[in-house]
This record gives C-alpha cells, structure tokens and sequence, in this order.
C-alpha cells in the first residue's frame, strides 16, 4: 500500500466531515419529526457521501492546486 501523502489525507478527512455531516442532517430530520429508515439505508448513503466527498476533494486539490497554500497567497 502507498504511503499516505498530504493530498490523500486531506482528501480523507474531507470525506469524513462530508460523512458526518450527512449523519447530522439526518439527526435533524429524525428531531423533526422523520421516521428511521433503518441501519443498512443510512450506512449506504454515508459511505457514499463519504467516497463522494473524498474524490471530489482528491480531484479537486489537484485541478485547483490549493495544498500548502495559505489563504493570503503566500507560501
């Protein structure tokens, strides 16, 4: 397995904030009032969300270019 590097990192945790911020929204709907789909159906969508949200920030740090720099421009 390749070492985990900075972009692959990032791209990792940017998955799990995606995934957990699915699971409180979900939290929320089921607070108003919404009905519990079960486990499985809630599992799914989080992996999904999580791959979703990984990829998309692996691919889009790379087109962006936006790893080490700061938010002022400089290096």
């Amino acid at each position: 397995m390749p070492p985990l590097t900075p972009r692959r990192r990032s791209a990792l945790l940017w998955g799990l904030v995606g995934a957990l911020s699915f699971l409180v929204a979900h939290g929320a709907y089921l607070l108003a009032g919404g009905t519990f789909l079960g486990f499985g159906p809630i599992a799914v969508v989080t992996l999904s969300v999580f791959a979703a949200a990984a990829t998309s920030s692996y691919y889009a740090e790379r087109r962006f270019g936006l790893l080490g720099r700061r938010i002022d421009g400089s290096e």
